[in-house]
């Protein structure tokens, strides 16, 4: 289980490392920010798409683990399922954050840097300890 724990936090800083560098390179002017700012169409759109994916994303992100079929999967199968669906859940949380960050500097728009906050918000509460993934793989 520790390989996986492992396996898990490489992802989950990974993910947090691609955000900051998005940050970095718009507040630094390495890359452009706000060159979709005029395309106000395509913004809509995508605040809705983003707005709706990501609230689902804060949901199922959190609560993923507590589904009947996945819990039973994860105290069977141990560190096969923990592997399976811990890189599922990550990946949930972590790519439209990652998605929003981007949206934020290309749009300028404040929308997607708050969904993107509050998908960082419930990354603690997923954060892969070893501890964590031993206690969601067992049976209680």
């Amino acid at each position: 289980m520790k390989e996986v724990s492992k396996q898990l936090m490489f992802l989950f800083v990974l993910m947090i490392a691609i955000a900051l560098t998005i940050v970095l390179f718009n507040e630094c002017g390495v890359v452009e920010s706000g060159t979709l700012a005029d395309s106000k169409q395509t913004e809509f759109v995508a605040m809705t798409v983003m707005e709706l994916t990501s609230l689902a994303a804060a949901f199922l992100g959190l609560r993923l683990f507590k589904f009947k079929i996945i819990h039973q999967d994860l105290v069977d199968r141990k560190e096969p399922a923990m592997r399976q669906w811990g890189i599922l859940r990550l990946l949930i949380l972590e790519v439209p954050m990652i998605v929003n960050t981007y949206l934020y500097y290309m749009y300028m728009n404040a929308t997607f840097g708050y969904l993107a906050i509050i998908l960082l918000l419930c990354l603690p509460f997923v954060f892969p300890s070893l501890n964590r993934c031993l206690s969601e793989t067992s049976e209680e």
